[in-house]
C-alpha cells in the first residue's frame, strides 16, 4: 500500500476540525430559529430526547464493530470484514426496537399535542439510523483506503441537506415542527446513504477501466493496485469470494471488548441528557433551555481553552520526561515548562474571570439577541447562564493543569487516573440527579462545577507534589494581581448598574464594551512579560516564513 497514513491522517484531523465548525456553526444557527418558530418545549423534544435515542442506537451499533474492523486493515480478508461490518444493521434494528419502545412506552410523556409526532419521531430515528448503517461498509472502505476528501464532503451534504429540509418543513408548517424533523433525518439518512455507494459504483468503474487498459490513472487511482473490490455488489454481506470463516473470530472477540468500553463511553459522554431525560422534575422546555444556555456556555471552551488546552499538552510531553523525577531532568526544560505552566494558568483564570464578571450583567442580553423574547420569557435561562459562567473559569482552570498531568503522568500513574476519572464521572451523575431534582435545571451546572473543582484539586496535589523541593512555583500564576482583581470589581458593578439603569441595549453593551476594553488594558499591563514572549514569538514565525 503506497498511500501516506501519517499525512491522511492529519489531513483527516484537519477536515474533522473544519466539520465540527461547520456543524456547531449550523447547529447554533438553527437552534436560534427553532426557539424563534415554535419554541422551547418541541426544541427540548428534538435536541435532548429525541438526538438522545439517535446517539445512543448509533454509537452502541456501530462504534464496537467500526473500531475493531479499523484495526490492522492492511492484513484484513475483506470478505470476512464486509460480512462483520454488516452485523451492524441487525445490531441497530434489536436495539431499535428495545429503546423506541422505551422512550415512547416508558420515559416520561410529551404533552398530548406533540404525543402522535414524538411517537413518529421515535420511529424516524430509528429507521434513520438503520439506514446509516447500510452505508458502514462503504465508510469502512473509504476511511482504510484513505478517501479523506470524500467523508468530509458528503457529511458536509448529509447534514446541510438534513438543515435545508428541515427549515422548508418548518416555515411552510411550524405546528409540525417534530414532523418535519423526522422527515429530515430519514430523508438525509437516505441521501447519505446514495452519495456514497453512487460514489463508489462510479470509482470501481473507472477503476476496473484503468486495471484493464481502458482509461488512463488519474491521482484519485494511483497506488490502488491492493483496492480489492471489482464490483460494488461485493460490499453486501456473502458477496465476495471467501476461502474462510464468514466471520473472524478475533475481530468478534475484540467487538465484544469495544461494546463493554462504548457502553461505559456513551453513559458519561451523554450522562447530563440521560440524567435529564429520566429526571421526573424537567419539563422538555427546562430540557431545552438547559441545552441552549449549555451550548452557549461552551463556545469559550471549544474555540479558545480547547486550543490551549491541546498545544499544552504537546509542548509539556517535549519538554519533560515521564518517568524521572523532575530533579534528574534538563532544569533548562524544567525552568521554562513551570514558567509557560503558570503563564497559562494565569490567561486561562483572567479569562474565565473576565467570563464570570461580564456573564452577570450580559447573560440576558446576549440570551435575548440569540432567541428573542421567547427564549427570555422566563428567567430560568438567564440564571442558568449567569451559574454557568462560574462554571467556565473551572473548565478553563480543569483543562490546563489536567494537560499537564495527562503529559506527564508515567503508564502507571495514568491507569490508575483512568480509575480516578471513572469515579468522578459516576459521582458528578450521582450529584446530577440529586441536585437536579433539589434545584431543577441549576442542579445540573452546579454538579458540573463539583466534578470539574474534584479533578482541578487532584491536579493541584498532583503539580505541588511534582515540583515540592524545588524552587519553581508552577501554580503561581492561578493567583491574578490585585489590580486585575480591582478593575474587574469597578467593571462589575459598573455594567450591573447599567443593567438595571439603561434600558437601551446598544448602549448597555457600548458600557460593557468599555469596560470589557479597560479591563483587558490592565491586564496586558500587569502581564507586559507574557505580552513580549508572545509578540517575539510572531515576529520569530513570520521572519522565518519570510525567509
Amino acid at each position: 500500500m503506497g498511500r501516506n497514513i501519517l499525512k491522511s491522517s492529519v489531513q483527516n484531523a484537519s477536515f474533522s476540525i473544519i466539520f465540527q465548525i461547520l456543524f456547531r456553526c449550523i447547529t447554533f444557527v438553527l437552534n436560534a430559529f427553532i426557539i424563534r418558530t415554535v419554541g422551547q418545549e418541541v426544541l427540548g423534544i428534538m435536541n435532548v430526547r429525541l438526538l438522545l435515542l439517535e446517539s445512543t442506537i448509533l454509537f452502541l451499533s456501530k462504534e464496537p464493530i467500526m473500531k475493531a474492523c479499523l484495526t490492522d486493515t492492511k492484513s484484513h480478508n475483506w470478505a470476512q470484514v464486509i460480512n462483520q461490518i454488516w452485523l451492524s444493521v441487525p445490531m441497530t434494528a434489536i436495539l431499535s426496537l428495545g429503546l423506541v419502545y422505551t422512550w415512547i412506552n416508558i420515559l416520561s410523556p410529551t404533552d398530548e399535542i406533540y404525543a402522535t409526532q414524538y411517537r413518529l419521531g421515535c420511529y424516524a430515528i430509528a429507521l434513520s439510523c438503520i439506514v446509516e448503517q447500510m452505508t458502514q461498509s462503504v465508510v469502512l472502505v473509504a476511511q482504510s483506503f484513505l478517501f479523506v476528501k470524500l467523508k468530509v464532503v458528503i457529511e458536509t451534504i448529509y447534514i446541510v441537506s438534513r438543515t435545508i429540509i428541515f427549515v422548508y418543513l418548518v416555515i411552510g408548517s411550524p405546528n409540525q415542527a417534530i414532523n418535519a424533523f423526522s422527515c429530515a433525518q430519514v430523508a438525509s439518512a437516505i441521501i447519505l446513504c446514495l452519495l456514497y455507494y453512487g460514489y463508489f459504483i462510479w470509482y470501481i468503474y473507472r477503476l476496473n477501466n484503468i486495471k484493464s487498459g481502458t482509461s488512463v490513472s488519474t491521482k484519485n487511482f494511483s497506488d490502488m493496485d491492493d483496492f480489492p473490490f471489482t464490483s460494488i455488489t461485493e460490499f453486501f454481506p456473502g458477496m465476495m469470494e471467501n476461502y474462510e470463516r464468514f466471520l473472524n473470530r478475533d475481530l468478534c472477540v475484540l467487538t465484544i471488548s469495544f461494546a463493554k468500553q462504548s457502553i461505559i463511553k456513551q453513559v458519561l459522554t451523554e450522562g447530563e441528557r440521560y440524567v435529564m431525560t429520566v429526571s421526573p422534575v424537567m419539563s422538555f422546555s427546562q430540557q431545552s433551555m438547559y441545552d441552549i444556555v449549555n451550548n452557549l456556555g461552551s463556545l469559550a471552551a471549544r474555540f479558545i481553552f480547547r486550543p490551549i488546552e491541546e498545544s499544552a499538552y504537546f509542548y509539556f510531553t517535549q519538554m519533560i520526561k515521564r518517568d524521572e523525577a523532575v530533579a534528574k531532568q534538563n532544569q533548562r526544560y524544567i525552568s521554562e515548562s513551570a514558567t509557560v505552566l503558570s503563564q497559562l494558568c494565569n490567561i486561562v483564570t483572567s479569562i474565565g474571570l473576565i467570563v464570570v464578571t461580564f456573564g452577570q450583567s450580559y447573560s440576558y442580553t446576549l440570551l435575548y439577541l440569540y432567541g428573542g423574547d421567547k427564549l427570555v420569557e422566563t428567567h430560568l435561562p438567564v440564571t442558568l447562564l449567569r451559574f454557568h459562567s462560574f462554571a467556565v473559569v473551572l473548565l478553563a482552570i480543569n483543562g490546563v493543569t489536567e494537560g499537564y498531568v495527562f503529559a506527564t503522568m508515567n503508564n502507571k500513574q495514568l491507569d490508575r487516573y483512568n480509575y480516578i476519572m471513572v469515579i468522578f464521572s459516576v459521582s458528578f451523575l450521582v450529584i446530577s440527579f440529586v441536585l437536579t431534582n433539589i434545584l431543577g435545571p441549576v442542579g445540573f451546572i452546579l454538579a458540573n462545577c463539583v466534578n470539574m473543582l474534584a479533578r482541578i484539586i487532584h491536579s493541584l496535589i498532583y503539580i505541588y507534589k511534582k515540583y515540592q523541593g524545588t524552587t519553581y512555583k508552577p501554580l503561581s500564576g492561578l493567583i491574578p494581581s490585585q489590580k486585575f482583581l480591582l478593575v474587574l470589581l469597578i467593571s462589575g458593578v459598573i455594567t450591573k448598574t447599567s443593567e438595571v439603569i439603561v434600558t437601551s441595549i446598544p448602549l448597555h453593551i457600548l458600557i460593557g464594551g468599555v469596560c470589557f476594553i479597560s479591563t483587558l488594558a490592565v491586564w496586558a499591563i500587569e502581564n507586559k512579560s507574557i505580552l513580549r514572549l508572545g509578540y517575539d514569538k510572531y515576529k520569530r514565525r513570520m521572519s522565518t516564513k519570510t525567509d
